[in-house]
This record gives structure tokens, C-alpha cells and sequence, in this order.
């Protein structure tokens, strides 16, 4: 879930989580959702604007240090509240690594801390690790002392450990598997989109720069319910034991294809699957590979926890909490498959049925209602 923090809220400090937002990015996105940018260093600066002579020194010290920002390991974001600076040239995109967010509202400032109760500003700089947690906080005199400390994070090995995520081997048998890629290879899929909260609603979206994807819905009930009675007997009492929640619901069942042809590569980019209303309810997600010998590239990687890559074998489940940050890498040579449900449980059920009703998700959303039904007879069942 989003961290958010009221008007007027304290800087946050070392050891804190930096707050989630979206605002616009200078050149890019107008609603660029901060918190997809874990998984590597990030340095902020706060800036009422950019024209006062503490912001001058403060980007020739940023310059001086271009070379730690290479869109891999680090990126720089500033926040200027002041359209002047756009105009006046005075920020600019400079890939890779160095991007602004336009607060001319204050809301970000004000999140963290750079307005006060009375709308006085504060310039600073922060330093975040890829765990979205601040490491350093330093006055606008002060960026070259915290740009010194990214050097030396970045100089450090990482320690590449493993993300909080479960490997179950042998839920689906081989011969459901070669079933379901039979099905998907005779029926083709459609592309398949993502989520996104606009204007307060959660609509689907489907935009091949952040996800290359095509699903087959399942719409035979026999087999969605010969997938619910492997899922309930080989895989819920797992989740049960390790990770101590109950599963009664599912969401979705599909068939996804990765396809590497014509060079493009199957993949989706970094994201995280529960971050608008209409996904809110989702507690756990599930990639259930079909054909784990089939293809290169295509594993999982939790950017947060490093770039350990995650594959289960064919048949295999990969199980992890829907607020992880992950990404589905290109595939590279054939063609990956896999069932990819949503896990949940009743209070889940009510907080999902509370927002359907609340009007702030679409009703064409992902067959919202045949989704319903069918989590609803895996309850019963």
C-alpha cells in the first residue's frame, strides 16, 4: 500500500520510508508513480526553485557528480515547485539518470516535509537505498557530502540476498501443463494490459513499452475447476504453513505468453500488483510456469532484493506478497508460458466488493464480475 504522510509532515529521516507519490516528470510520464523506482539508489532534491542562488550551487554540484547516474545502480530527481525553471532552462533531462518532477501544487514537498504548516520552504537533499528507505538527509549547502555517501554506497558490493518469495515444485503435473500451452497455441490470446489509477479510477491499460503480453482467458468451468482443486490441495496448505495466511480466493485464470519473436521479447517492466482500487484486495501472486525448459530469459527479479534471478521448474508455483516490486525480464529465444492467478481471502473479498461498489474501478475492468463469481465458488468449494 502507499505511504503517505499528512500536510505539513516532518522531513523524514534515516532509517524512514520515503513516502510514495505520483506527479509529473519533466519530458516523461504526467503521472510518473515514484515508488517503481526501488531497486536502485535515488537522490533527491528539494527545491522551492532553482533560479535562488543555493539551487545554482547545488546543481553544479550535482554535474560535477554526473557520472554516479546511470539509470542502473543511481538516479537523481529533483522537485521543483517554481514553472519558471522550465522556461528559464534552469532543469532539464539529462539521460541517464537525472530527471525532474514539476510539484508547482507543493504536494510532494509537502509530503516530505519541505513545506512547513505556514507554506515555508526548505531546501534539502535525500538519499534513498533501493528499499525505498532513506539513508541521509543534508541541508542544500551540503550535496557534495551527500553525494560523496552515494559513491561510497556505490562502491560497496550490494549483497545480492533472496527476496521473501516461496518455490513450490510439482503444483500443476506435466500433463495439465502441456494441456493448457496446448489450448493457448490453438486458440491464440489477446494482449494484455495493466492497471492504473486515473483521476481517482482504476482503469486497464495496455501499452507494449511497460508490458508485451498475451493471455488466453479460461473460460471452461471443468478446467478452472481442476485448476482450483490443485491449487486448494497442493499449494494453499503451504501458503497456510510458511507464509501464514489462508487462501480462499482466487482471481483470474489465464494462460500468458511471453513470446520472443521477432526480437521484441515478452516481458513486463518493474511494477507492483496492488497499488490502485480496483487491485487493492490481492494478497498474493502466483506465476505457475508451463514450460520452464522452453525459453531464455523471462525469470523474475524482485529489484529491491537485488538481481538474483527466480524460475520455478515446469509445473513449479513462485509465490510472493503483491506489494514486492518485480519484473518479468524479456524473453530472449522461444516462448515462455505460465498461469498467473491472484490469491486472497474474505476480507480481501470485502475490501475488493467495496470498491467495485465505491465506483472507482471500471466494471469492464479484467471481467471484474466472471472474475467474482468464480472466486466465490472457490470459497464455497
Amino acid at each position: 500500500m502507499t505511504v503517505q504522510r499528512e500536510a505539513g509532515a516532518a522531513a523524514p529521516l534515516p532509517g524512514d520510508i520515503a513516502p510514495w507519490f505520483a506527479a509529473p516528470v519533466l519530458g516523461n510520464s504526467p503521472d510518473f508513480h515514484f515508488e517503481t523506482q526501488a531497486g536502485r539508489y535515488l537522490a533527491l532534491l528539494f527545491l522551492g526553485s532553482a533560479g535562488s542562488e543555493a539551487g545554482a550551487v547545488a546543481a553544479r554540484q550535482l554535474i560535477a557528480r554526473r557520472s554516479l547516474f546511470d539509470d542502473d545502480r543511481a538516479r537523481f530527481f529533483g522537485v521543483t515547485r517554481d514553472p519558471g525553471d522550465v522556461a528559464a532552462g534552469r532543469v532539464a533531462t539529462l539521460l541517464p539518470g537525472i530527471r525532474w518532477f514539476l510539484d508547482y501544487d507543493g504536494s510532494v514537498a509537502r509530503r516530505y516535509g519541505a513545506i512547513d504548516a505556514e507554506g515555508g520552504q526548505t531546501d534539502f537533499w535525500l538519499l534513498v537505498d533501493p528499499m525505498l528507505r532513506v539513508l541521509a538527509r543534508a541541508p542544500i549547502g551540503e550535496g557534495d557530502a551527500l553525494l560523496a555517501r552515494l559513491a561510497d554506497e556505490l562502491s560497496a558490493p550490494r549483497d545480492e540476498g533472496h527476496a521473501p518469495v516461496l518455490i513450490v515444485p510439482g503444483v500443476f503435473e506435466p500433463a495439465l501443463c502441456r494441456h493448457l500451452v496446448g489450448l493457448y497455441e490453438s486458440r491464440g490470446g489477446r494482449p494484455s494490459g495493466f492497471m492504473r489509477e486515473v483521476d481517482g479510477k482504476t482503469i486497464g491499460m495496455v501499452d507494449d513499452r511497460t508490458k508485451r503480453r498475451a493471455d488466453l482467458s479460461i473460460d471452461d468451468e471443468a478446467l478452472r475447476e481442476q485448476i482450483r482443486i490443485r491449487l486448494r490441495r497442493r499449494l494453499v496448505p503451504l501458503i497456510e504453513r510458511f507464509l501464514n495466511f489462508r487462501v480462499t480466493r482466487v482471481e483470474r485464470y489465464i494462460v500468458a505468453c511471453y513470446d520472443s519473436a521477432n526480437g521484441a521479447g515478452g516481458f513486463f517492466a518493474a511494477h507492483r500488483d496492488n497499488t490502485t482500487a480496483g487491485t487493492a484486495h490481492r494478497r498474493f501472486a502466483c506465476t505457475i510456469n508451463l514450460n520452464a525448459d522452453g525459453f531464455e530469459g523471462g525469470d523474475l527479479v524482485f529489484p529491491e532484493f537485488g538481481s538474483r534471478r527466480y524460475r520455478a521448474p515446469t509445473g513449479g508455483a513462485v509465490i510472493f506478497g503483491c506489494g514486492m516490486l518485480h519484473e518479468a525480464l524479456p524473453v530472449t529465444r522461444g516462448t515462455r508460458y505460465a498461469d498467473l492467478p491472484f490469491l486472497y481471502d474474505e476480507a480481501a473479498a470485502r475490501q475488493r466488493e467495496a470498491n467495485a461498489q465505491s465506483g472507482k474501478v471500471e466494471e469492464r475492468l479484467a471481467g471484474y464480475r466472471a472474475d467474482r463469481q468464480a472466486a466465490e465458488q472457490w470459497a464455497e468449494n
